[in-house]
């Protein structure tokens, strides 16, 4: 999601003018997390879904949340959240985040390992996590896509400083017409 983009469109990140192939509801870099201590990475929460059925690229699917991760990236709360698409074959069997401990052995452990690492190759340190790298539960992992969605509604309705435009949100100060979108699509 180009969060710098008007309309935040879906396309190819680029970080520092070099294009990043790792995909990173809205992380508020003003607010400090009580838990991790840290503020938020200013874009949306990341979802890891654990399921085995593919979905296309930008594809809107309905998720059950079974847990949440912290990472810790250069100062700032990351979280990711663990989920399942609810039409995955294996959902019924999945509710909560000791459910994938249990029936998907070492498949967390590996989670945490990569999230830790996959910034070394390019030459910066392994990543932290609150908790020590442990897994919260579906309650937590809830609560806290309810408080990055609240985070969200106050971006979009200019309680925050980082607000875009938006074609959804009518009664948004930032919510452009069908035609002002198209124009700023075209260029």
């Amino acid at each position: 999601i180009a969060t710098k983009d008007p309309l935040n469109p879906l396309k190819q990140d680029v970080k520092k003018g070099n294009l990043r192939y790792v995909a990173n509801t809205w992380e508020d870099p003003g607010h400090k997390d009580s838990d991790t201590g840290c503020c938020g990475d200013n874009d949306p929460i990341d979802i890891c879904d654990i399921g085995n059925k593919v979905c296309s690229r930008g594809e809107v699917i309905k998720v059950k949340v079974l847990g949440t991760l912290a990472l810790i990236d250069e100062g700032e709360t990351d979280w990711k959240v663990i989920v399942i698409n609810t039409e995955d074959p294996e959902a019924g069997d999945f509710n909560n985040i000791d459910d994938v401990k249990r029936l998907k052995p070492g498949y967390l452990e590996a989670t945490v390992d990569w999230f830790r690492r996959y910034k070394v190759p390019d030459g910066k340190p392994e990543n932290q996590f609150a908790f020590n790298g442990d897994f919260k539960d579906r309650d937590f992992a809830i609560q806290t896509v309810k408080s990055t969605h609240e985070f969200w509604k106050a971006l979009i309705s200019k309680k925050s400083n980082a607000g875009d435009m938006n074609t959804s949100v009518s009664d948004s100060p930032f919510c452009c017409s069908a035609a002002d979108a198209e124009a700023v699509v075209k260029s």
